[in-house]
């Protein structure tokens, strides 16, 4: 009975120690964090700056960055030695989950420092701080039982599984963790990194949950410690109503930014649905529309596209559950007012920066709010391989049916993504059918882009090539040059053969550098190729910034419909811009921009007179976020390429307008950008046939008037037509081997007839 009893004396001991020393572990889990932060095993310092450099660059991203205080002294910390903890320290006050993981890849959490505070109907951002002791690299996941289903397995019939979704009454959660670049879905193993979370509550008022973490099967570890529960309290928010009214007073669209003091913007962008995009800060909102916001302090920042004035104003939201905000827009110029109609012929609605289901995209609704929220008057939604077979039921032929007197919407296609793509995108518009014949799939269309737009123009359609300047990079600003490209990407490759066939209507600038786009133009026009430029933004693949960055303005006497607007666009009766500058109403002579083939005939050589209009604005100090072109290092390279600060002379508010004549700078004329309309006019002499345009630099080009003297065509340089013949042998050699056996041969021959017209040219210079 002794020994007995000293043996259940010894066992007992034995328990209560154990228990002893789990109650001491659990304990030591839930310190706070404060008193953990220092006990951390201190990482390597490089990677673990690199991972907190990434983190502050994904919060700003996502529109919830840090207070630019704690901002300023990571960046200061990680210029110096030893930082690790104080950066730990900052990091901390914004870290609602410390996730502990062992050396037997043991999962544990504890609540951090951050306020458990969320919104009604809004998203929140924090962060998690894992140590992870085991230096594993799997993924990090988080659950809760009050944001996702539950379900159970029923196989007591012995047949079927029978799967049925636990019904739990509190679900008023949702909870993802950001994972695109520069964050990651993995841990590094790195032994402390961070991870960001975000919550969205559907109620208000108290609410708990239970959240848990994971690095995978059997990685929990015991008493529960891997989930945690936590009470929140979640504000709620209130309606505001915004009323939009133009400089005319009448309802309209604009683009707004929300940001409260600490700089996040709402709606939250990263969870944000159509029309409201994740990868801008911006939202559109129609008159009378609304926006659910938190009481707090805010700043808003409105407009409606460039030719709009932005203003940005405080409001404070209160308690009252209905709140009016009233927005006056305001102009600085506008261009229709003068029959100057903007618009962007190349807009996606599907691919590239949009949603979870690119292929899919998004709807006409959609795109047709953003071109009213920038005020662009011409919108083409662009069909394409990603979207093809999703987003072709939205061709019509026709202008869509949303459209109005002021903004018109049309579907049409861009030849990218199909097999034709290495030699050049192409892109079609006015078209009346959007199936090539004899194919069934994207991968049965032809090999390169000639057989394309010959199939085009046969139905009355203008065509062109996207983003100009992809394949033909040169390392130089100058324009015109003599750098040959290698002719190996997407842009306006074939158009040295294309242009020679009769079948290209213009090439598309304001989305490459300049000198990419306008080099191979400038060697055309020497040539007396009469190919046309037009501004772009391929939104959202090149710039995902805002539909109509890169801007064609097209002169219309009559009424505004889509096919007057493109037929003008051929014409070359317009300019390209992006909003900031305007060249209105270009003449030679008495010869008008687009009419009549742009062209003036001289008997002899004599003095012309070239006229324009000119508007541009900008601001009073220098944006120090556009490099300028004047200062050392390959700045032109940097976007935005076309911006109107580019232009800008030194600290001054002055920009240059130049007078270009067979692609060299003849005159020059210095303008205040204060908005105001300034009539220019230029005197030179044409001593042979020539083209004429007027271009503010990196911001805004014409199209040319064709001088034409004694009937002759325009050999302005001899150069120009030697850089074109070679351009066809290195345009081919890149391509052929891309073509399928049977279009190869018929390629040879359309790239054989290209070299034989530019010899000939190449012969009249003898």
């Amino acid at each position: 009975m002794k020994k007995a009893k000293y043996l259940f004396l010894g066992l007992t001991l034995v328990l209560t120690m154990i228990q002893c020393k789990e109650q001491i572990s659990m304990a030591h889990e839930n310190t706070t964090a404060s008193e953990r932060t220092d006990e951390l095993k201190a990482p390597e310092q490089q990677p673990y700056y690199l991972y907190v450099s990434n983190l502050i660059e994904a919060l700003d991203f996502i529109g919830t960055p840090i207070s630019m205080a704690d901002k300023i002294k990571i960046k200061e910390f990680l210029t110096l030695n030893d930082k690790v903890n104080e950066i730990q320290a900052i990091l901390q006050k914004y870290t609602l989950f410390n996730v502990h993981i062992n050396p037997e890849s043991r999962v544990k959490v504890n609540q951090g420092m951050a306020k458990p505070q969320l919104s009604q109907g809004g998203w929140k951002t924090f962060l998690v701080q894992v140590e992870n002791q085991a230096g594993i690299t799997a993924p990090l996941t988080v659950t809760s039982e009050q944001a996702k289903p539950v379900y159970k397995v029923d196989n007591t019939s012995g047949a079927n599984e029978k799967i049925t979704e636990v019904k739990i009454k509190d679900r008023w959660l949702d909870l993802s963790l950001f994972t695109k670049n520069p964050m990651k879905e993995t841990l590094s193993g790195l032994e402390v990194e961070y991870f960001i979370v975000q919550l969205y509550s559907k109620d208000q008022g108290k609410r708990a949950a239970k959240i848990t973490f994971s690095c995978g099967r059997g990685t929990q570890d015991i008493g529960f410690r891997s989930e945690i529960d936590i009470l929140f309290q979640c504000l709620p928010t209130q309606k505001i109503v915004f009323e939009i009214l133009d400089e005319n007073q009448k309802p309209t669209t604009a683009s707004l930014i929300i940001k409260d003091k600490q700089g996040h913007i709402y709606p939250s962008q990263t969870k944000r649905l159509a029309p409201d995009f994740y990868f801008q800060p911006q939202v559109y909102r129609n008159h009378l529309e609304s926006i659910n916001l938190p009481k707090g302090k805010y700043t808003i920042t409105y407009g409606r596209g460039p030719e709009y004035i932005y203003k940005t104003e405080d409001f404070n939201v209160n308690e009252k559950p209905e709140q009016f905000f009233k927005l006056n827009l305001e102009r600085w110029i506008a261009p229709a007012n003068k029959k100057w109609y903007s618009g962007d012929h190349h807009i996606h609605a599907a691919g590239c920066s949009h949603y979870s289901s690119p292929t899919d995209g998004v709807d006409p609704k959609h795109m047709f709010k953003h071109l009213l929220g920038e005020g662009v008057n011409i919108g083409s939604v662009l069909t394409w391989g990603p979207g093809y077979y999703h987003q072709r039921q939205f061709f019509e032929g026709k202008e869509h049916q949303l459209s109005t007197e002021e903004n018109i919407l049309r579907y049409d296609m861009e030849i990218s993504g199909f097999p034709s793509g290495h030699a050049g995108h192409v892109v079609l518009l006015r078209l009346k059918d959007q199936f090539y014949p004899g194919t069934k799939v994207i991968e049965d269309w032809p090999t390169y882009t000639l057989p394309v737009l010959r199939w085009a123009k046969k139905q009355g359609a203008v065509t062109g090539y996207a983003h100009t300047g992809l394949g033909l990079e040169v390392v130089t600003n100058k324009v015109p040059n003599y750098e040959m490209p290698k002719f190996d990407g997407i842009g306006a490759n074939e158009y040295i053969v294309a242009a020679t066939h009769g079948l290209v209507d213009f090439i598309s600038t304001m989305d490459t550098p300049p000198s990419w786009e306008l080099n191979i133009w400038y060697h055309m026009l020497n040539n007396n190729f009469r190919t046309r430029i037009s501004g772009e933004t391929d939104f959202p693949c090149m710039s995902d910034t805002k539909v109509a960055h890169g801007r064609s303005y097209v002169k219309l006497e009559g009424e505004l419909n889509f096919d007057s607007w493109v037929e003008g666009l051929k014409q070359g009766k317009s300019y390209c811009s992006e909003g900031n500058s305007h060249l209105f109403d270009f003449k030679v002579n008495d010869v008008v921009l687009g009419e009549n083939g742009s062209e003036l005939k001289l008997k002899s050589p004599s003095k012309i007179t070239a006229t324009v209009q000119v508007s541009a604005l900008l601001d009073k100090e220098k944006n120090l976020k556009v490099k300028p072109l004047d200062t050392r290092g390959e700045y032109w390279l940097l976007r935005p390429y076309w911006n109107l600060e580019r232009s800008r002379i030194g600290n001054s508010r002055t920009i240059p307008v130049e007078l270009i004549v067979n692609g060299e700078v003849v005159d020059k004329k210095i303008i205040t950008a204060d908005g105001d309309l300034t009539n220019i006019s230029f005197n030179t002499a044409i001593m042979q046939s020539s083209w004429v345009a007027i271009r503010i630099p990196n911001s805004a080009h014409t199209n040319p008037i064709f001088v034409m003297v004694n009937n002759k065509p325009i050999r302005a340089n001899k150069k120009s037509a030697e850089w074109c013949l070679k351009a066809v042998d290195v345009c081919w050699d890149s391509k052929k081997d891309l073509m399928n056996d049977k279009e190869r041969i018929l390629a040879q021959k359309d790239y054989a007839h290209a070299k034989k017209v530019y010899q000939q040219i190449l012969n009249d210079y003898k």
